[in-house]
């Protein structure tokens, strides 16, 4: 099982946004765009992860705070498939694009996502919660966030080592009483 955290940041939401998930020292990635919201950056960074474990054979637990993305995927995301991606109040699902793209990421694999309070100490999340905040200065800043090594067995090498990523624009401490399981396996 490989356990990951995924999160976004938008400084001024919106603003310059941020996404990033994180393993461990050698195994994380970042990225953002100079102008764009929270939801976004935590559905962009659950997106690449998805995108870049996709040959992963074992199950992947995505550890997030946030209730919108976990509940997006896990609860909402099948009723607005059978209604054309709207709400049930009819209006359009926002951020379609990436919800689509995590929707075909996700089919077939085995994926488990876990709730976690944010900036409450967890250890995977306050790091991808800092390399989202730090791509995001950096777009606020006009520089180009470190992309990070990235999962290194989606690109042939072992896990661990460095390969070479792009940086992606979208198109369009824990404790058991603050951690909630998401059990929905796909």
């Amino acid at each position: 099982m490989v356990v990951a955290a995924a999160d976004g940041s938008a400084l001024g939401n919106p603003g310059p946004a941020g996404w990033a998930w994180f393993v461990d020292d050698s195994c994380w990635a970042a990225g953002g765009w100079p102008h764009g919201t929270n939801n976004m950056g935590e559905l962009k960074a659950v997106l690449d992860l998805l995108e870049q474990t996709a040959g992963l054979e074992d199950e992947l637990t995505i550890v997030c705070d946030s209730k919108y993305v976990i509940n997006s995927v896990t609860e909402w995301m099948p009723g607005w498939k059978r209604k054309g991606w709207r709400k049930k109040d009819g209006k359009p699902v926002l951020n379609v694009e990436l919800m689509q793209a995590i929707d075909r990421a996700i089919t077939g694999r085995r994926v488990r996502f876990e709730w976690v309070k944010g900036h409450a100490g967890h250890p995977l999340n306050e790091q991808a919660d800092r390399l989202a905040n730090g791509a995001a200065a950096a777009y606020q800043s006009g520089r180009v966030p470190d992309a990070g090594p990235g999962f290194g067995g989606s690109r042939g090498s072992e896990p661990g080592e460095a390969a070479p990523r792009a940086v992606s624009e979208p198109s369009g401490p824990s404790t058991p009483s603050n951690t909630a399981h998401h059990d929905t396996l796909w």
